[in-house]
């Protein structure tokens, strides 16, 4: 039987990451997750035997010091931020870009052996839109760390309920869910993907070893899977966790 792998997670509140702590947390596969937060954890953790061990710091500078000392199997991040709620491109890239490299560095630098990354659809570090080639950038960045796994998942939109909701986000959503609704998900899955979906998928490539079977590639010694909106369905919609 394969050892419950210790987790650290970036984006644990957001849209996706909040799937993803739930399922983590409820999977024996998952000794304990170590969860960066900026603020408290929002349902009180009374049972000393939790596997939820919250790193609460309001200042992100402290948190790649704070994640080396967290024992870690596994690191996933969904982190990330918006133009609008950052100010501007040059703050959102210190998020998206160097918050997150240097947090999967650190997590390296704590043991973890793979790490999970959700990326988007399109990204590429040749792109000519900013956003884009941030992302891909990012995820050229992380695999150079050289992690014995590495997964990017890619999804398109993300379909579900924002704390802060994005005005432009809810007419796309709208055809989302209607387009699923009337192909039983076909015509929604191959452009938007709902949130839980995406946190499920990232959480199986994270535990389970047999799902990376004929997966990936090799890229200097270490395997690098690349998962597609097809291969993000596929798992999340069959998660056993």
């Amino acid at each position: 039987m394969t050892s419950a792998k210790s987790v650290s997670m970036a984006g644990s509140t957001g849209l996706v990451g909040s799937f993803a702590l739930q399922s983590f947390l409820s999977s024996p596969q998952t000794s304990h997750v170590h969860a960066l937060m900026r603020r408290a954890y929002p349902h009180p953790i009374t049972d000393p035997e939790s596997k939820l061990k919250p790193l609460i710091s309001s200042d992100t500078a402290t948190w790649p010091a704070t994640l080396r000392s967290a024992p870690t199997t596994v690191f996933v991040s969904s982190l990330g931020t918006t133009r609008g709620d950052a100010g501007s491109f040059e703050a959102q890239r210190k998020v998206d870009f160097d918050l997150n490299l240097d947090l999967a560095k650190a997590a390296k630098a704590a043991g973890a052996r793979s790490c999970v990354l959700i990326s988007t659809a399109g990204a590429d570090s040749t792109s000519r839109l900013p956003y884009m080639k941030m992302k891909g950038e990012l995820e050229d960045a992380v695999i150079e760390i050289g992690f014995e796994k590495m997964a990017i998942l890619r999804p398109g939109l993300i379909v579900g309920s924002r704390e802060k909701a994005r005005l432009l986000d809810y007419p796309l959503h709208g055809v989302a869910n209607l387009l699923g609704a009337i192909s039983g998900g076909k015509l929604k899955d191959v452009w938007a993907q709902d949130a839980d979906t995406i946190g499920k998928a990232a959480v199986r490539v994270a535990l389970e070893e047999g799902v990376w079977e004929g997966k990936g590639k090799q890229e200097g010694g270490k395997t690098v899977w690349h998962l597609t909106q097809a291969d993000i369905v596929a798992l999340g919609k069959h998660a056993t966790s």
